[in-house]
């Protein structure tokens, strides 16, 4: 018996053609969330629709009632009294209860699971199994080592090597599961080098926070709008007038990124500043040991996995010809991912999966929808919507409303989503501005970008402002380095004003002055002059022999300062009657 169990298990580890229980259940894995979001879509749709029992209720209590629960969440998602995936639960259920009072109903559970939005869900599960998969490949540790080989030993050099790096991982991943992978790499290699670890972690945080906004998958906040605001989501929604404003994955690319592109080199300007301390000087350290120590773990595990990552990216891009859902590309990338690296278990590949980080998010849909047949989402719309129209709204004033517009929703998306938690603030919004759009007759493109911009930028402003800030700090608070809230709110919320500061002028100069079909050359020249602002910039400092990470945030303060002592002192001298013991 035991000879005859050996023996099956040989067979299997050896490539039989036996499927494994795990292969099974990530397969069941990918049925039941296709299953939930064709069940939402086809309830929502009609016949039998349980989103149909919801209907809205005109109460003035009600909307109390509502921003009450609202309010409440909020106080416990900052004070941290409870953890937040809780808060959103019992939000979601005290809304729940509040509007079947309101309207003498009695809901299912299979009804309010239609208030949960399953694309995004999707897209967060199927992107953190697949990170999970490459995790253990050693990949992220390796480019960890890489980065530090490339420096040459300067800090400042590693500092930007790996924002850099964590920058572009989190447009094309999720940031949250990004700096859950770099975290515990970036916290060894300090050791390693004999670093602190929490600027280090703070710096890289900031720029997850920086590139997630680039990609409509890099940031929760993206997520969310790209499926809250597409144009099938606006249809539903009932404005079929707004449709044509509808976004898609190639759309947060074009309109992202070249603002993203010109909060680069201030941002890495400012950090160099903050720290200059803890960024300077060198660590000399033996590369070949570390080689060894944080390699490639599974050459042949990276290669099937890194090219199915890559085609899930791929058509990511081929969405808008395809049309085929990202969270349906990115479960199935998860599912075969599963099926040709991990036959034998599954609890590898799933532990970075933050299941409490998707509870959060069903719980937030679902207080969020609730919300919405209150009353509440209306009563802020109908608000925010009365301070847009003091512009004006005649047409007249129609450029100075659509300026208004847009930075009162980036500046008010900044300084919420720093303090609020930039998730329950961006399920708020948007629904608020598709109904500021419709109500002023205002573009509803330009605002989109302002809420994108503002919740991820936002984000940066404090240590609970975004889902990366929370992992990060948890998962250093474990190795022995607490971040705390203000440590975190000293670096952070300069940044956040600094590059929301950036923004507002590209917005204004793309949305409101290229609004009559100028848009696309403002891009360009904002992208031309950010490019070229770099290549001048790091010019300059090779030309005094600095290297190029040095010539990055290269300034001539410091040279300046001599300059303006050395004329005052020159001045001073030759002052008329200036005595020599004044001198």
């Amino acid at each position: 018996m035991i000879s005859l169990g050996v023996d099956m298990k040989a067979s299997i580890v050896l490539g039989s053609n036996r499927r494994h229980i795990s292969q099974y259940i990530g397969l069941g894995l990918l049925a039941f969330t296709g299953t939930m979001m064709f069940t939402t879509s086809s309830m929502a749709g009609g016949g039998g629709s349980a989103s149909a029992s919801f209907q809205p209720i005109e109460n003035s209590q009600a909307v109390l009632v509502g921003l009450g629960i609202l309010l409440g969440v909020y106080a416990l998602i900052i004070t941290e009294i409870v953890h937040r995936t809780l808060a959103a639960a019992v939000g979601g259920l005290l809304a729940i209860i509040a509007l079947g009072f309101y309207s003498e109903q009695a809901f299912t559970l299979g009804e309010a699971t239609t208030l949960i939005d399953w694309e995004t869900i999707g897209l967060l599960l199927g992107m953190m199994v697949m990170v999970g998969i490459l995790s253990h490949t050693g990949l992220f540790e390796w480019f960890a080592v890489q980065a530090y080989k490339r420096s040459g030993g300067s800090v400042w050099t590693l500092v930007v090597i790996l924002c850099s790096v964590t920058a572009v991982l989190s447009a094309f991943l999720d940031n949250v599961t990004t700096m859950l992978l770099l975290t515990p790499v970036t916290i060894q290699l300090a050791k390693v080098l004999d670093l602190k670890p929490i600027p280090l972690l703070i710096s890289e945080v900031l720029f997850s926070n920086i590139g997630g906004a680039a990609t409509m998958i890099g940031d929760p906040p993206n997520i969310m709008i790209g499926s809250g605001l597409s144009a099938a989501a606006i249809e539903k929604a009932g404005y079929p007038s707004l449709v044509s404003a509808g976004v898609n994955f190639n759309d947060f690319i074009i309109e992202m990124a070249p603002g993203i592109l010109m909060t680069v080199v201030p941002s890495f300007m400012f950090l160099k500043w903050f720290y200059a301390e803890e960024f300077s000087g060198s660590r000399i350290r033996d590369i070949a040991e570390l080689e060894s120590k944080y390699g490639i773990k599974d050459a042949a595990m990276l290669k099937v996995s890194g090219t199915i990552l890559f085609l899930v990216v791929v058509n990511f891009f081929l969405h808008p010809i395809t049309h085929i859902a990202v969270s349906w590309i990115a479960l199935v990338g998860a599912v075969v991912m599963l099926l040709a690296t991990d036959r034998h278990e599954l609890e590898a590949p799933l532990e970075h999966v933050e299941w409490s980080t998707l509870l959060f998010f069903a719980g937030l849909f679902v207080l969020i929808g609730a919300l919405g047949f209150l009353g509440v989402i209306t009563f802020i719309g109908d608000n925010v919507t009365k301070g847009i129209a003091m512009f004006g709204t005649d047409a007249e004033g129609d450029v100075i409303r659509l300026a208004a517009a847009v930075l009162i929703i980036l500046w008010v998306s900044a300084i919420a989503s720093a303090f609020i938690d930039n998730i329950p603030y961006t399920a708020t919004m948007i629904p608020v501005v598709m109904q500021i759009a419709y109500d002023l007759n205002i573009d509803l493109g330009p605002m989109i970008w302002a809420l994108a911009f503002g919740a991820c930028l936002g984000g940066n402003g404090t240590l609970i402002g975004a889902s990366a800030n929370v992992v990060t700090a948890g998962m250093a608070e474990e190795a022995g380095y607490p971040i705390s809230f203000n440590e975190f709110f000293k670096a952070g919320f300069p940044i956040m004003i600094l590059t929301t500061t950036i923004v507002s002028f590209y917005m204004i100069l793309v949305y409101v002055v290229g609004a009559d079909g100028g848009a696309t050359a403002w891009k360009l020249v904002c992208i031309g002059v950010a490019l070229f602002g770099i290549i001048w910039q790091v010019a300059r400092g090779r030309s005094k022999g600095k290297s190029f990470a040095d010539s990055l945030v290269d300034n001539d303060a410091e040279e300046f300062m001599d300059a303006v002592d050395n004329l005052v002192e020159l001045v001073a001298r030759h002052v008329p009657g200036r005595s020599d013991s004044e001198e």
